[in-house]
């Protein structure tokens, strides 16, 4: 038998712990750090910020000594990219971990979330599968034809639902004139990716946004994330989720049983953002995995 591998995921909203000997998973952690608070106005690290990620990387410090990982690989996404103190966050995670944590370029990030997202796929995807991952600071859109290949198309656009909440919806709930302005970012910053959406057969999302948006147009009870993997959604059922969202205040939101209280105040933002993505492809429906750029950091070490 195998020695366990580690994957940690550090982005702008979480940090998320994988611990397997893959196929087989022991551990799946998530924690709401919110490692990009700010960043987006300050160009800078919170202190608060990086004191809550350091304590859930103890954390995840302790479970990878129980399982007896040999392996450990961290990656850094969109808000250490952006960050001027970005050796203060790699200092706390060395000292941590004894590991270098990697802050990888918005291309390798969808390469990594392709290969997780369509690995994960119980049935063939008709091609080319465009998988799409929103995140708190940045949003990827990855097309491709089959796993084990380079995507065709990788794009990383600085657009995410923290980073977009921040910038633009001031008001509780947001203003149309909020509103509206978020979308034109969302919309430019589609421009500017020149990816051909509307050419890809299958949709594959993932990451937090989209399967918090998955739990509530299936509404659930709780969020399962047994319900949750492989579900088919249509869009037309997820563009009257956001809007409803967008129509409520916060403090609504959090009672919303599926929805996790460290994404009330952005689920909004993030909403809009895959609503946007989804009037301009050509597919009616959209599958969500549950796995996503940490199982594909996972299969990086063994393969």
């Amino acid at each position: 038998m195998t020695a366990p591998v580690a994957a940690i995921d550090c982005g702008t909203n979480t940090i998320k712990l994988l611990i397997g000997d893959l196929p087989d998973v022991a551990v799946r952690e998530m924690r709401m750090v919110r490692l990009g608070q700010g960043v987006d106005r300050t160009g800078v690290l919170a202190a608060d910020a990086l004191a809550r990620t350091f304590a859930a990387i103890d954390e995840y410090a302790g479970l990878i000594r129980a399982h007896g990982v040999e392996q450990v690989r961290f990656v850094a996404t969109s808000a250490t990219r952006d960050a001027a103190n970005t050796e203060e966050f790699v200092a706390g995670v060395r000292s941590r971990l004894g590991i270098e944590p990697e802050v990888v370029s918005g291309t390798e990030e969808a390469a990594l979330a392709f290969d997780g997202a369509v690995r994960n796929l119980r049935e063939r995807p008709a091609g080319p599968v465009l998988v799409l991952d929103i995140g708190g600071g940045s949003t990827e859109l990855i097309l491709g034809t089959r796993l084990g290949q380079p995507p065709a198309v990788a794009r990383s656009m600085d657009i995410g639902s923290v980073r977009l909440h921040e910038r633009h919806l001031r008001s509780d709930p947001p203003e149309m004139g909020e509103v509206a302005a978020l979308v034109r970012s969302v919309d430019a910053a589609l421009e500017e990716s020149a990816v051909d959406l509307d050419s890809a057969r299958t949709l594959v999302g993932v990451a937090g946004t989209i399967t918090t948006l998955a739990a509530g147009v299936l509404d659930l009870d709780e969020y399962s994330r047994d319900a949750i993997d492989q579900a088919v959604l249509a869009v037309e059922d997820i563009h009257a989720l956001v809007d409803r969202l967008l129509g409520m205040t916060v403090n609504e939101r959090v009672e919303l049983p599926w929805l996790h209280p460290g994404r009330a105040d952005v689920i909004g933002a993030g909403g809009l953002i895959l609503s946007r993505i989804l009037r301009r492809a050509a597919v009616d429906r959209i599958i969500v995995s549950e796995s996503d750029i940490l199982d594909g950091i996972a299969w990086s070490m063994v393969e």
